[in-house]
């Protein structure tokens, strides 16, 4: 069994969990943005090309949400974790030689898995060692990691460019080594004893699991809801994560300096997103707070189809850049609104709310790479994420009654 450092404090444990989401999604997901424009001046792929690799990221981070679970179940958390932050790591390096197109769809996938990976895993092998009065603050620390990637490779990017692409590449897999070695031993020594109580599960959950008919917490009317408005969130956020540089620098002839300062303003409120979406939903209820981000969303993602001014830019880039991992608090709150007080139950379900996630974006990547081959337009693109943020949150608010009117409480059977 893999394990973690037994003197290691919480805190620590999340300084770890900080360093894999800034290294699995942060850097390896959102650094690639600012590169597609030098990839394609530096003629290592094609526009269309240049796209696609950045969907393989996105297919592979389905996958990682997908087999994320099974493999700690038979490796551990820790060192699947672990195997994943080296996985990330590795690929930068192998991503400085342009050897084929498949060798880089191949790395850029292995990346992408890495990130489901941490993203199902970290903050789960961390917060049950974290106070419960302090895990709501852990736990945005750990998503932080996410902003602070997304700003550092809006900085570091243009810097490294000044050297060359290979060298770019390079000292991004140094920087993703350094922080794999900052987290190694700081992980938590892995929880033991018996499993959690389930007294405040519905009895005919308790009585039998797979009575004909019966409907297990995780898949209700209304989490199933959840699961089709994340799905439709990852949509929306899809051109923005892999357009965004692209069409600044080439769309609007502003180079990749120019679009690397949207990009920096888009992870600096990424570093933000997740306490503030955090605190709007202490005050109004995860509920309206979800309802909320999506219609800030659907407003920010369209501005670029209409206006290109610095202005709208900036407050679109703002807007979606903090919610890309704000969104995250907001709809694993809303699974702990749906799902009975059982850890096993909650983890399928958030487990489920991530692979929905993960399936929207592959989705919407590889659909707007292949408009974007055949028309060559950035509006379309904006335009069909903002519909889908619209139709989130018109599923939401027609699941909202009906949620409301057989919410489970304690004792009571589960709606069918």
């Amino acid at each position: 069994m893999s394990r973690g450092n037994p003197d290691t404090t919480p805190w620590r444990g999340v300084l770890s969990g900080l360093c894999a989401t800034l290294i699995g999604i942060g850097l390896a997901r959102f650094a690639y943005t600012p590169l597609i424009p030098a990839l394609i001046a530096a003629r290592w792929f094609s526009a269309h090309e240049a796209v696609y690799l950045g969907a393989a990221n996105l297919a592979g981070y389905l996958g990682g949400a997908l087999l994320a679970r099974p493999l700690a179940a038979r490796a551990g958390a820790l060192r699947t974790l672990r195997v994943g932050m080296a996985v990330a790591t590795a690929a930068f390096f192998a991503c400085a030689a342009p050897l084929s197109f498949v060798w880089f769809f191949g790395w850029r996938l292995s990346a992408g898995v890495a990130g489901g990976v941490v993203m199902v895993l970290g903050a789960p092998t961390v917060l049950p060692h974290v106070p419960p009065g302090r895990r709501g603050l852990a736990g945005g620390v750990i998503f932080t990691g996410v902003g602070l990637g997304i700003a550092a490779s809006g900085t570091l990017v243009p810097l490294l460019m000044r050297v060359g692409l290979v060298e770019t590449w390079c000292g991004l897999g140094t920087l993703a080594l350094g922080l794999t070695v900052l987290a190694w031993r700081g992980w938590p020594e892995p929880a033991t004893g018996a499993p959690a109580p389930r007294a405040h599960l519905p009895s005919r959950w308790q009585a039998d699991r797979r009575g004909a008919g019966f409907r297990a917490p995780w898949s209700t009317p209304a989490l199933m809801a959840l699961y089709s408005e994340y799905a439709l969130n990852a949509v929306g956020l899809v051109p923005h994560m892999v357009f965004l540089v692209d069409f600044v620098a080439r769309g609007l002839g502003q180079g990749l300096d120019g679009g690397a300062r949207y990009w920096v303003i888009f992870g600096l409120a990424a570093t933000a997103g997740p306490s503030l979406t955090g605190i709007i939903a202490d005050r109004l209820g995860f509920r309206t707070a979800l309802q909320l981000a999506f219609v800030l969303q659907a407003a920010a993602v369209a501005v670029p189809s209409f206006w290109s001014d610095p202005a709208s830019l900036a407050v679109s880039s703002a807007i979606v850049g903090a919610f890309v991992p704000g969104v995250v608090p907001l709809v694993l709150g809303r699974v702990q609104d749906l799902v009975p007080a059982d850890g096993e139950a909650r983890q399928a379900a958030w487990g489920l709310a991530t692979a929905a996630f993960a399936l929207g974006q592959a989705g919407a990547a590889y659909g707007f790479s292949f408009l974007f081959a055949r028309t060559g337009g950035y509006a379309p693109l904006f335009q069909l994420g903002a519909a889908a943020l619209v139709l989130g949150l018109v599923i939401d608010l027609a699941a909202s009654g009906a949620a409301s009117a057989t919410s489970v409480r304690p004792g009571e059977r589960i709606p069918s």
